[in-house]
């Protein structure tokens, strides 16, 4: 008899997190109702660093060229899951996140969603930019890859996956889901990803940055134009 399919695919694109991603593989084994997810890491570092720091077993373990989209095209390929969740490495999901997922997915309404966008710091600042996150995701129904986007699988193919430019694929594709006239949710429980972006760069000009990139994106100023001010993978 097959085993099971899994509910859920959770597709992890990596470059350099070696040191996050047993982390990362344990956050999401301590999820309720985790049996009915499938983890898929792939690799964007040609080494493999990454994959060969993981310790656990039950974990799909993919090499693909460096690059988002192209990294969470291959782990699509291999995904057993009617559901696809795309999870940054340095973000955490909410303990029911399986349920809420589902829940929003039960139906026909949507085809895509995320989660509100939390950030792991008690500095006030970063809940202004929550605050600024959940409004415009609200606003425009465009989520970014931070808030861990999920879609129907057979959708995803159907639409032909991610785009492959070096920046703003998340951006890109749920424009393209808009532009069909399919709907996508956005789940209120928020995510948690890290700060250390804007830690590191600075939080001014890190969000500023973001801003204009996204202002540039969406005035039709082509990735490959910009991609090298925004570190990706990071």
């Amino acid at each position: 008899m097959n085993a099971r399919a899994p509910s859920c695919s959770v597709i992890l694109p990596v470059l350099g997190e070696a040191s996050l991603i047993n982390g990362a593989i344990d956050h999401l084994r301590n999820l309720e109702n985790d049996k009915e997810i499938e983890i898929i890491v792939v690799d964007g570092d040609p080494e493999g660093t990454t994959l060969t720091a993981i310790t656990h077993e039950n974990v799909t373990k993919l090499r693909s060229p460096s690059g988002r989209g192209k990294q969470m095209n291959a782990g699509a390929r291999e995904a057993k899951g009617k559901i696809l969740l795309f999870l940054h490495a340095d973000t955490q999901l909410p303990l029911d996140a399986l349920r809420l997922i589902a829940a929003a997915m039960q139906g026909k309404r949507y085809v895509a969603g995320a989660f509100d966008l939390g950030i792991r710091s008690e500095r006030l600042i970063f809940r202004l930019i929550e605050s600024a996150a959940s409004l415009r995701s609200r606003a425009t129904r465009i989520p970014f890859g931070d808030q861990a986007i999920f879609v129907r699988k057979d959708y995803f193919e159907k639409i032909g996956g991610y785009k492959d430019i070096p920046i703003m694929e998340d951006i890109e594709i749920m424009k393209r889901i808009k532009k069909r006239g399919d709907k996508i949710v956005i789940v209120p429980q928020r995510v948690h990803t890290s700060s250390r972006r804007w830690e590191k760069e600075g939080i001014l000009r890190c969000t500023l940055r973001n801003w204009l990139l996204q202002v540039l994106y969406l005035l039709g100023v082509s990735p490959q134009r910009f991609s090298q001010w925004y570190g990706h993978n990071d």
